[in-house]
């Protein structure tokens, strides 16, 4: 399964060459993740996904980071890099075997010291932060259907410049009305698209990068 881009892949591989590159570690994880999760590979980000997260976390400067879906690790790999000194990531995922992946290549780049990682469901992971746990960034990369929930989870603690990027909401474009996609991925997608767009509670930013990064702050 190849990455999926909203872009034609001319302009895709465009904007991924004229983006930073990714690092040594980088490559040899997109590399690693080829050989090991066969069909699976398209689930890792982008490298112009990677460079984009990363610049966004170098002008946030998060103290405290959450992703949810961490596969192997090329996004947490983006956010622990460009966290400032002292931040902290933590990464929830109910993989051992990818996750796995990603604790070899986070040693390898010199941030597995700043990544906390739950194996467990990821609602019951944030559920159990502290009430005043405030959450500076987030990146939610899991399970379709539990999209709102990990929403709902962390915008109770979002920091009042926070930021949570929500990725592949624009769904290979199954996501519009005419698209004829009905299972339960798509569906669950489409209502929290509508339901993003009308919550007073926060600012969004529907992009089209990749396959559909959705960018909310609180207002």
């Amino acid at each position: 399964m190849a990455r999926r881009s909203i872009a034609a892949a001319d302009i895709a591989d465009y904007a991924t060459a004229h983006s930073t590159p990714p690092d040594e570690v980088q490559r040899a994880l997109q590399t690693a993740t080829t050989e090991i999760a066969g069909p699976f590979a398209g689930m890792q980000i982008g490298a112009d996904q990677g460079a984009f997260m990363s610049v966004l976390v170098s002008i946030l400067q998060p103290a405290f980071a959450v992703e949810v879906g961490t596969f192997t690790g090329y996004s947490s790999l983006a956010i622990a890099k460009a966290l400032p000194e002292g931040g902290r990531l933590l990464c929830c995922d109910i993989s051992e075997e990818w996750t796995d992946v990603a604790r070899d290549h986070w040693a390898k780049a010199g941030v597995a010291d700043r990544i906390d990682l739950v194996i467990a469901p990821a609602v019951e992971t944030l559920a159990a932060l502290p009430a005043d746990q405030q959450i500076d960034f987030a990146f939610i990369d899991a399970d379709k259907t539990g999209y709102r929930s990990y929403y709902e989870e962390i915008l109770q603690r979002l920091a009042p410049q926070g930021v949570i990027l929500i990725d592949n909401t624009l769904w290979g474009a199954q996501v519009l009305a005419d698209s004829g996609a009905e299972d339960d991925d798509t569906q669950a997608i489409r209502a929290l698209n509508d339901f993003l767009a009308t919550d007073e509670r926060v600012e969004v930013a529907q992009l089209t990068l990749g396959d559909g990064v959705t960018m909310v702050r609180r207002r």
